[in-house]
């Protein structure tokens, strides 16, 4: 059972469409920005906490090395900086789009996900942790 009850999305489809075209807008903007603003100079963006105070990766990691080279287009890049990242990028993609379908239909996007998927998200970030800081991992290291 959903924590919130929906109900169906009234209004123009103007109106429907606003949150999920301003999330959009401000995704674009962001890797606009970080696009434009290289995170492979260093001093534009401060250093990873967990990386500084452990010299271990955490599961973020390369991801704004990743969203620049994904806004150049570089795709292999983008992987070799942070695959998970990439993953969620598509993941996004196809959610948004999902968005933009039901709220035009005037539905609402329900996303319910039993607690064993939300354990499994948590199982496969630890494990990429744990896997990209081993020798044998260094290839999904940034």
């Amino acid at each position: 059972m959903p924590v919130f009850p929906s109900a169906p999305v009234r209004g123009s489809a103007v109106r429907r469409l606003a949150t999920p075209l301003g999330v959009m807008a401000t995704v674009i903007g962001a890797f606009g920005y970080v696009g434009a603003v290289d995170p492979n100079q260093p001093g534009h963006y401060p250093v990873c906490p967990m990386l500084q105070i452990t010299g271990l990766y955490c599961p973020g990691c390369g991801g704004l090395r990743s969203a620049h080279a994904v806004a150049h287009g570089d795709i292999a890049a983008a992987l070799g900086s942070n695959a998970l990242a990439v993953v969620g990028y598509a993941i996004f993609a196809v959610v948004w789009v999902v968005w933009m379908v039901r709220a035009r239909r005037g539905l609402p996007l329900r996303i319910n996900l039993a607690p064993v998927y939300w354990w499994g998200i948590g199982a496969v970030l630890l494990i990429f942790t744990v896997v990209r800081n081993l020798p044998f991992g260094s290839l999904l290291a940034p």
